[in-house]
């Protein structure tokens, strides 16, 4: 019937022997034939709904990746899990559930396959979370596992009107865009009329955000790391020629489980070398540090925060992507994709070449087959890089002991140091109602406490304070710090993921307006001029955590449970703490 040899896979517990009768008998009423019900059972996982243009093109291709699975003598089995879909929680209380999201995905997705006891999966994601959710929840599982991106939106494109700023109407438009159209029309310099034409045309199709934000960043790791086809990840959304690396991705699990390629076979400690290497050089999301932790907690691999910034320090940034650079997804993939970024990357011996990828080769023999070059405008050879460094820096000091994270790229090096009176609020709607009214000063480091994992909780994005203070042209003139975190599309000098959260007693919750802060990228400090003895007294007078609404439901749950952000922000012990391999039950 097959090649393969189902005393040995996880779905001989629901189709082989006669007390299996009354499960085939479920296989039967789906129309599956008595073939497909003893083939391999292979998990396709999509995300699709109709919350976001990011994930609305993933029903379609995952009809295609069943039609490479079926080619390949195996039986696929779609099933969704859910979204939250950041540009459109972004900037108010949904928010909270986004990081949230993740850890539900990838949970949801484990107990489907453990449920119904399936052999292998095929993951499609397209949004901000559920990318890491599911490479995720692939390593946790450990079974043969493809990976496959949703493919990013098109360019927006600005009518050639006189009331539409003319920066505006110059360069490819991106939901960024519309978040400092906003902070425009707050201060009165762009019409109702404009920002009413840019809101029609800013996102013109299916697919995720089109700068190097987080979703693009998650899906350039997903090749980097190996469990994604090469290239497969660049093409936008609306071309149906993606639908050919989703029938190949179909493909490629099944050669996988042919050869028992697991997932942490592929995603290893130099594999997420890989990874970080690849965010940095391409100015990517600082949410990489806290998605690549995440994702190596699950194998039991110890890849902090830290680790990942020690990469980002001495990795060349040469891909010039919004939000710090000119350029979208759709460019990247122009120009050869992650295949050509990680070739200039091998040129400086910047990658580990024997790593395991979803074909079953390694990345150096899939580097081996690239053809194209550098193109020296979108991506630039590594000895001629944008800047010698990284687009994402760690910091670390007296107000943030377990470290922190700034997003570099655009940023010229002279403005890479800031000190300033610290303006304290406790929560992002009190900084963004102070932006909004200009009720701060240049000069100075707005700080936002409280929006930690656990604080918050959820570790909310401050995309729409950091989008106004731009569209005011205060972006240069001030700074910010958070315990929550930025979205991959916010520019500026600002600094998140600060550690331990204000509701952990970290130093961020014991500082007060009119403190000096020190942020210093170029050597990686983030300190506040108090001595040790200052912080200990105002320790001493601390009155706690501040309360929150959340004292039921998912959210608290997770705030109950979540860990440290420099570690991933992760809810359960990973895979140091396992006690067994569900393929092998």
């Amino acid at each position: 019937m097959t090649k393969f040899d189902k005393s040995k896979l996880p779905s001989r517990y629901v189709t082989e022997g006669p007390a299996r009768a009354p499960h085939r008998s479920y296989y039967y009423a789906m129309g599956m034939t008595e073939d497909e019900i003893h083939q391999p059972l292979v998990g396709v996982a999509t995300c699709w709904n109709e919350a976001a243009p990011c994930n609305i093109a993933l029903n379609r291709q995952a009809q295609a990746v069943k039609g490479g699975v079926k080619e390949a003598h195996g039986t696929p089995r779609e099933f969704t899990t859910i979204t939250v879909t950041d540009g459109i929680a972004m900037g108010h209380e949904g928010m909270r559930s986004s990081l949230a999201s993740r850890e539900a995905i990838a949970d949801t997705v484990e107990l489907t396959m453990r449920g119904h006891c399936y052999d292998a999966i095929v993951g499609l994601a397209g949004c901000d979370k559920s990318l890491p959710g599911m490479m995720m929840a692939m390593v946790r599982l450990n079974v043969p596992s493809v990976f496959i991106y949703g493919g990013s939106i098109l360019p927006g494109k600005a009518p050639q009107i006189e009331e539409i700023p003319e920066d505006f109407r110059t360069r490819d438009l991106t939901v960024q865009d519309m978040f400092e159209a906003v902070g425009r029309h707050q201060n009165g310099t762009m019409s109702d009329k404009a920002l009413d034409v840019l809101e029609r045309v800013a996102c013109p199709s299916a697919g995720a955000c089109g700068g190097q934000f987080t979703a693009n960043t998650m899906a350039c790791v997903s090749e980097a790391i190996g469990l994604a086809l090469m290239n497969s990840s660049g093409m936008p959304a609306p071309y149906e020629s993606r639908d050919q690396y989703a029938e190949a991705s179909g493909r490629a699990v099944m050669q996988l489980l042919e050869r028992n390629i697991r997932a942490r076979d592929v995603v290893t400690r130099q594999s997420l070398e890989n990874a970080a290497r690849v965010v940095a050089c391409t100015g990517g999301s600082t949410n990489a540090g806290l998605h690549l932790p995440a994702i190596a907690h699950e194998a039991g691999i110890e890849f902090y925060l830290e680790d990942v910034c020690e990469i980002f320090r001495d990795t060349p940034y040469f891909v010039d992507l919004k939000p710090g650079g000119q350029y979208v997804a759709k460019d990247l993939y122009d120009a050869g994709g992650i295949p050509v970024v990680m070739k200039e990357l091998r040129k400086a011996g910047l990658i580990h070449e024997d790593c395991m990828t979803a074909t079953g080769r390694s990345i150096g023999e899939e580097l081996d087959r690239i053809e194209r070059e550098a193109d020296g405008k979108v991506i630039y050879p590594i000895d001629k890089p944008i800047t010698k460094t990284g687009g994402v820096v760690g910091l670390k000091g007296n107000l943030a002991p377990a470290g922190a994270i700034v997003k570099v790229a655009g940023i010229p090096e002279e403005n890479q140091r800031f000190t300033g009176p610290a303006r304290v609020f406790e929560c992002e709607e009190d900084a963004f109602e102070a932006v909004k009214a200009r009720k701060y000063e240049e000069g100075e480091v707005i700080v936002i406490r409280n929006e930690g994992p656990a604080g918050g909780p959820g570790m909310r994005e401050m995309l729409a304070t950091t989008a106004a203070l731009s569209g005011q042209g205060m972006g240069k003139k001030v700074a910010l710090i958070t315990d929550g975190r930025f979205s991959g599309a916010t520019r500026g000098f600002c600094v998140g993921h600060v550690g331990p959260e204000a509701a952990h007693g970290g130093p961020i919750a014991l500082i007060e307006t009119g403190d000096v802060i020190t942020i210093d990228a170029v050597n990686g400090e983030l300190s506040v001029d108090l001595s040790d003895e200052d912080l200990a007294r105002r320790k001493d007078g601390w009155k706690g955590p501040r309360e929150t609404i959340y004292a039921s439901g998912a959210l608290w749950k997770y705030a109950q449970l979540v860990g440290e952000t420099y570690k991933g922000a992760v809810t359960h012990p990973g895979g140091k703490a396992e006690r067994h391999v569900y393929m092998d039950l």
